[in-house]
């Protein structure tokens, strides 16, 4: 019997409740979820405000949803200029194993390169399955900035590099990034082409970084 189709696209205004709902039963089937956590599980609106939420479709049934945060803003945790956060990777339980959790970081991915981002970053739940999702697609391990949100919860940090270069420095831009350029990103613009690595000119107002050859990056 053929896999049914599935569909990774923007969540609809009318279906933000019920991805809320979604991510909720995800989180529970999970045992990640707690009663003064599950208001934030429930608030797709409020991520929609500051992010972009995808969902993953099949037989005309929401089966899964993520949130990916390309510009900052209270979604994007741990992240500088130029990363992007994924949040809330939720599948329907009923639908697991069967390549939703994949095709929706995929999407992750095809956003953050299109929003013109340099890294995409993700936190993970110690041991969860997960994680050999996230490898096959080029995340790699970032130990150094592992977290802990409380109650002895751990999350394990990845991360994607998506251009070739560090914008600050203009050495090889890694998973982890260089922890100076991180805290350089915060306030200045940046000085080199991520894709080429040529020097580039900042003007101030705003901060536009122009390359001769490749589109300008802007904050």
């Amino acid at each position: 019997m053929p896999t049914p189709a599935l569909a990774i696209r923007p969540v609809e205004p009318h279906e933000l409740e019920a991805v809320g709902e979604l991510t909720v039963l995800a989180y529970r089937a999970d045992g990640l979820s707690y009663d003064t956590y599950e208001p934030s599980l429930r608030d797709a609106a409020s991520r929609a405000r500051t992010a972009t939420v995808l969902v993953a479709e099949q037989e005309d049934r929401l089966v899964g949803a993520v949130t990916v945060a390309t510009r900052l803003g209270p979604w994007a945790e741990q992240a500088v200029r130029g990363d992007a956060v994924v949040r809330m990777l939720v599948v329907d339980p009923a639908r697991r194993g069967r390549g939703i959790g994949a095709a929706l970081a995929a999407a992750c991915v095809d956003v953050a390169r299109a929003d013109g981002c340099s890294v995409l970053r993700l936190s993970s739940h110690d041991g969860s399955p997960a994680h050999r999702v996230y490898e096959r697609l080029g995340f790699a391990r970032v130990p150094e900035l592992d977290w802990s949100p409380g109650g002895g919860v751990v999350l394990r940090a990845f991360a994607l590099p998506l251009v070739p270069w560090c914008g600050q420095c203009g050495e090889e831009l890694t998973p982890g990034g260089h922890e100076h350029c991180r805290a350089a990103a915060e306030s200045e613009p940046p000085r080199y082409c991520v894709q080429c690595r040529r020097p580039v000119q900042a003007t101030p107002a705003g901060w536009t970084a122009r390359c001769a050859e490749h589109a300008p990056l802007t904050g």
